[in-house]
């Protein structure tokens, strides 16, 4: 059955680090959401001006424009707030209001600084650039967010802790989870098991759908049911390494997930999927509705 609703769709990657990029930035992705647009084409413009004002901004600073494995940039910052400040310059740049057009998210990618030995978060680009080694626990990590939300307008963290770091979980949901969207991917792993785990621990709100991370549709289109039901948000996303084909866009407007998580506007394997979306929106035609996942009023195309 098609669906009659199109929601709010994209969280788009600008900056990179971690894994996914050779550089000194410890988290993984900084992305941003069109949460101001008005509609689809909008929204698609909005982030795709951001994107080349970033490029046009790094080159300025002499800073490199190469790209990361979901086309996000990835120049060498000293640390998160460094490259939260360069992301704000080029909302500002494109004519945006931060946090009012356009907000911002954050895949922390925990489980990959987690040092078990030692119990701690090791952030070796931060610590090579300042120097000196630079560690967190949990309770440290949790405030280290609390302190970027207060500077910063972010609205998203995806595995803010480790995956296996269940008490920390519940710790930061209670302390950030009224106000900000707690993301678990590797927390979860699209695995209906972990996820009612987290819904009885109360820990994370919402849920990364990673369709062959779990391994079928159906039991991915399980995860999405447990976790709407229990109100938690779900968000459709890509893989780091992927091909043209479109499928979870649709899988987006299907599940009326709200979100999907697919890359900078960069390479032919990120745009396919912004671009079935726009098909999408153009075949529901008046019946398609472009929601904001973090407002409760809804906005018509």
């Amino acid at each position: 059955m098609m669906m009659d609703k199109l929601q709010k769709f994209c969280v788009i990657s600008l900056t990179q680090g971690g894994r996914h990029a050779d550089n000194t930035v410890d988290l993984q992705e900084f992305m941003i959401m069109p949460t101001g647009a008005e509609n689809m084409e909008q929204a698609i413009r909005m982030c795709a001006e951001v994107y080349q004002f970033l490029r046009i901004i790094l080159k300025q600073k002499g800073l490199s424009t190469a790209v990361g494995d979901e086309g996000g940039f990835a120049p060498d910052l000293s640390d998160s707030e460094s490259v939260l400040e360069v992301i704000l310059e080029a909302v500002k740049k494109a004519g945006y209001e931060p946090g009012k057009d356009i907000s911002i998210a954050i895949d922390a990618a925990a489980s990959e600084l987690y040092d078990e030995e030692r119990g701690v978060y090791v952030f070796p680009g931060e610590g090579k650039m300042k120097g000196e080694e630079v560690l967190r626990d949990s309770g440290e990590m949790i405030e280290y967010y609390e302190k970027l939300a207060e500077k910063f307008p972010i609205v998203s963290i995806e595995d803010g802790l480790e995956e296996d770091d269940w008490e920390g979980w519940k710790q930061m949901t209670k302390r950030l989870g009224d106000k900000i969207q707690l993301v678990g991917d590797d927390l979860f792993v699209t695995n209906i098991k972990r996820l009612a785990c987290g819904i009885k621990l109360g820990a994370a709100n919402a849920i990364l759908i990673k369709l062959n991370q779990i391994g079928t549709l159906s039991e991915a289109l399980d995860a999405v049911e447990m976790a709407q039901k229990a109100g938690y948000r779900a968000v459709i996303s890509h893989r780091s390494g992927e091909s043209e084909d479109s499928f979870i866009a649709d899988l987006a407007v299907a599940t009326g997930a709200g979100q999907i998580k697919t890359g900078a506007p960069c390479r032919s394997d990120r745009n396919a999927k912004y671009n079935q979306l726009l098909r999408i929106h153009e075949a529901l035609g008046e019946l398609a509705v472009y929601e904001n996942p973090f407002k409760e009023n809804e906005k018509n195309c």
